[in-house]
């Protein structure tokens, strides 16, 4: 799709195309290979960090970070750095590689809009130079954790600390060896309103009494080296000033938190779309069934065509989005951002479908990597919030628009 990109957004995207090309490309397969052999499962590919640095020193760094977080951003808009996530998409690794992986980038934005300088200079800067990874831990098994208002961790004030106690799951990357913080999300106020009972507050993954239960798998995958655990804050003891911004800002913090993050997973997703779709060109082109190949059927080229339609009407819906963020906020634009995480997950999802349906048995293996992307379009959809959350809230609003 011919979008109008700025001159200034093209000379990045040929920068970050460009280093993939080079850089990234030759070594993704050998990367995932590395941890899907159990004996590495939590274990950084050898190659990463070589790559990281290839990337800092390119400029190529913390890019996901709008202007409006000053000396911590490389100066992209929301809108600049879209097709720059596309890019990162196609692979699961190539975000690490350019420091702009989830839940790090949320994490990141969190400690530079709400942390204090001393929360910064701990964590936030070990997190902009790649030194270590992140988690946010809001999901409990034990309560539908799509109203947040369900949880059930407590955050007690006790003298100088918080006693935290609590029961997570799909806590993303807490196996990962290189993961030093949570930022957990729970109660401080019971009896408080709805919406202002909730705090967050960083703990180490090293404090007394945070236990990793297990890897949780995805589709019979861990995700490695990051994986999603289960996780058990057993009487977790912190010093009061890790708590962000203030008892009671959770819900405020979690709403300044999603709004870009939910670009830069729809941005991902329609990179993971699009590959799909390249693939499955590719290869009808080369199989032939009944004579002819498969390229010449007649319900082969509406899939592939309806595809193409799919990808650049989710594509200009999420730049939309993008570009409402960076002028009106994410509060402004929340029905903009409610449509993309709608849309985009499922349109990535139907996409892949067909290119595994047009691959035959080779789609369904671990041959070529639809079964990944497929995966990730699914799991997406239950992250940030379920469908039929989006669905409410934007039809609700909707209807209020209309009266």
């Amino acid at each position: 799709m011919n979008f109008e990109y700025s001159k200034t957004t093209l000379d990045w995207i040929n920068k970050v195309q460009g280093f993939v090309e080079e850089h990234v490309a030759p070594v993704e397969e050998d990367m995932h290979s590395f941890t899907e052999d159990p004996d590495n499962r939590w274990k950084v590919p050898p190659q990463l960090e070589a790559l990281k640095r290839r990337a800092r020193e390119a400029g190529l760094w913390n890019l996901f970070l709008p202007p409006e977080y000053g000396a911590f951003s490389p100066g992209l808009s929301n809108l600049e750095y879209a097709p720059l996530a596309e890019i990162m998409g196609r692979c699961e690794v190539r975000s690490e590689v350019f420091n702009c992986s989830a839940p790090d980038t949320g994490n990141m934005e969190v400690l530079a809009k709400y942390g204090t300088p001393e929360q910064q200079d701990q964590w936030l800067k070990p997190l902009l130079a790649g030194e270590i990874r992140s988690s946010f831990l809001m999901t409990e098994p034990a309560v539908a954790s799509s109203d947040a208002t369900n949880i059930e961790c407590s955050i007690t004030r006790e003298g100088d600390e918080y006693l935290i106690q609590g029961h997570k799951w799909w806590s993303t990357g807490v196996l990962h060896p290189r993961n030093k913080l949570l930022i957990v999300m729970g109660k401080t106020n019971p009896d408080a309103e709805r919406h202002r009972q909730q705090s967050m507050i960083l703990v180490p993954t090293d404090a007394a009494g945070v236990e990793v239960v297990r890897p949780l798998e995805v589709f019979g995958s861990v995700h490695s080296p990051g994986g999603h655990g289960e996780v058990q804050l057993n009487n977790v003891r912190v010093p009061a000033e890790n708590l962000i911004l203030g008892e009671g800002r959770g819900f405020e913090i979690a709403q300044g938190r999603l709004g870009p993050g939910r670009i830069h997973h729809c941005m991902r997703l329609i990179g993971a779309a699009q590959f799909a779709l390249e693939l499955m060109c590719r290869r009808v082109d080369a199989r032939v069934a009944f004579g002819r190949k498969l390229s010449a059927q007649g319900s082969v080229r509406a899939d592939i065509a309806r595809s193409r339609c799919e990808i650049d009407q989710a594509r200009l819906l999420t730049l939309a989005a993008a570009d409402a963020i960076d002028r009106v906020g994410a509060k402004g634009a929340m029905d903009l951002i409610a449509m993309i995480k709608i849309v985009v997950p499922r349109m990535c999802q139907e996409v892949v479908d067909r290119a595994i349906q047009m691959h035959g048995g080779l789609g369904v293996s671990s041959d070529v990597p639809l079964t990944r992307l497929f995966a990730y379009a699914r799991f997406v959809r239950l992250a940030d919030g379920p469908d039929e959350v989006h669905l409410s809230q934007l039809g609700k609003r909707t209807i209020q628009q209309y009266l």
